[in-house]
């Protein structure tokens, strides 16, 4: 693997604010209802899917999928693979489902029809972050963390060949031989 650094884009401090908010934005949305089953895509979204649930004041039940169109490379294959389903029912329940980063939008609107036959209540979707510039089909989700430009992020659950889940802050990867980001971390 190329030497690389990491530039800080997304502090930690600044995740936290907007995973109160977007609680606030959920808990409004879901008002009453008996219980909203958080579906967090692996693996990206451990960790933003934990700190979400902790904001969330509602009755609420988690369950995790698995899909994956990236492997080790930086670059998606487009190929969507569901390679964990959810163990709940969620026929006729409400849904959230949480992803850490849109792209290409391959993955979540493959993930959205999948458990949208499943014929959920309501199905809302979140990510964490969400980069418009590289979308190659039409997906949007309900509520974004932050908009990112076209950079390879890592940090904050969000890896690079299994490196990195574990800083607190969303960083982009930058080989050594390349220059540095010039728009300042927020």
């Amino acid at each position: 693997m190329r030497p690389y650094v990491i530039d800080q884009l997304i502090s930690a401090k600044a995740i936290a604010a907007r995973i109160e908010d977007l609680a606030r934005e959920i808990e409004a949305e879901f008002a009453g209802t008996d219980k909203l089953i958080v579906v967090g895509l692996l693996r990206g979204s451990f960790i933003f899917i934990a700190d979400l649930v902790r904001e969330l004041d509602l009755p609420v039940e988690v369950d995790f999928l698995e899909a994956s169109s990236y492997g080790d490379t930086m670059e998606s294959s487009r190929e969507v693979r569901i390679l964990k389903d959810l163990r709940s029912q969620i026929e006729g329940r409400d849904v959230l489902v949480v992803e850490d980063i849109v792209d290409t939008g391959h993955t979540m609107t493959r993930v959205t029809a999948f458990l949208a036959a499943r014929n959920p209540a309501r199905m809302r979707t979140i990510c964490l972050l969400d980069k418009p510039s590289r979308r190659e089909v039409a997906y949007r989700a309900d509520w974004t963390g932050f908009e990112i430009p076209d950079k390879f992020v890592v940090g904050y659950g969000i890896d690079f060949a299994q490196r990195n889940r574990n800083l607190g802050y969303i960083g982009a990867v930058r080989f050594i031989d390349e220059p540095a980001v010039t728009t300042g971390p927020i």
